[in-house]
């Protein structure tokens, strides 16, 4: 497989757990796109319409900004997605990271956590956001997924 990198937001740490096992499976090295400002459990909660994730995820031009930065996308041709479900689509957070680099030429696979939903328009969204990168349907991954089922599917990306 080409260079991977493995770029995730993680605000509970599932995502993260399984960002780490997929970079592992990959080959790929980790990032953790991580807010500039934490989200708290009140930030979270998605039945307060005032809440913070609430309003971000209510408001299309909303991009929280990010504590660090890839010190060289360039050397990457394949990125790793990773991010909760949140609205049916990826946090806010990961639109600030694809708009914030070069991704032509790239293929970004995207990857989500979430308790039933799956990436809904995410990758289509995705898609829009990163010019010039080839974006693939991506796939919901359980928190218990195995070593080998990842393996596999990465594999089957034919990357």
């Amino acid at each position: 497989m080409a260079k991977a990198l493995v770029a995730y937001f993680s605000a509970t740490g599932t995502t993260e757990r399984v960002a780490q096992k997929v970079a592992e499976a990959a080959g790929a090295d980790l990032f953790e796109i991580e807010p500039e400002q934490a989200y708290t459990s009140a930030d979270l909660n998605w039945q307060n319409k005032s809440s913070r994730s609430s309003v971000e995820m209510g408001d299309e031009s909303v991009r929280p900004g990010i504590a660090s930065h890839v010190d060289d996308l360039a050397a990457y041709d394949v990125v790793f997605v990773g991010f909760p479900v949140w609205w049916y689509m990826e946090p806010r957070i990961i639109d600030t990271f694809l708009e914030s680099y070069d991704f032509a030429g790239k293929t970004i696979v995207p990857f989500a956590t979430s308790g039933g939903s799956g990436l809904g328009k995410a990758p289509q969204r995705m898609q829009r956001l990163a010019k010039g990168a080839h974006v693939l349907d991506g796939r919901r991954l359980s928190a218990g997924a195995s070593a080998g089922e990842l393996k596999s599917w990465i594999a089957g990306l034919g990357l």
